[in-house]
Parts: C-alpha cells; sequence; structure tokens
C-alpha cells in the first residue's frame, strides 16, 4: 500500500496547482501524459498531492552556481 494517499493530505485539481506554480494549465496536463510530475487518478479526474509536488519540485530545482 505504498501509493496509499492519507485523508488529511491536501488533493489539488489541475487549475489549483497551475495557480500553485505558476504554470499554464496546458503544460500540466502535457507533463501529465509525459509523466513528467506525479499526480493521482480519480475516476476521470487528476489530481495532485501537494506533498509529492513540494517533493518534485525540491528533486527538479537547479542550485545557483556561485562564481
Amino acid at each position: 500500500m505504498g501509493n496509499f494517499i492519507s485523508p488529511n493530505r491536501k488533493l489539488l485539481n489541475v487549475e489549483e496547482l497551475s495557480e500553485y506554480i505558476g504554470t499554464p494549465v496546458g503544460t500540466l496536463y502535457q507533463w501529465v501524459s509525459q509523466r513528467k510530475i506525479p499526480y493521482v487518478k480519480l475516476g476521470r479526474s487528476t489530481k495532485f498531492d501537494v506533498e509529492k509536488i513540494r517533493e518534485w519540485i525540491s528533486v527538479n530545482s537547479v542550485e545557483e552556481k556561485i562564481l
């Protein structure tokens, strides 16, 4: 049961995530179809776990280069 989502976890829809991370809805749907971003399918709805998105952003962040 490693993929179980706790009822206490916040799930966002694509419009909410778009606003949350400042990325267009169309781009988010592309990332979902390319499996570039963590998401949950609930029936026909695509949802995003806020904690998983924060982890994904952290892992995909590029550190600045100090000259």
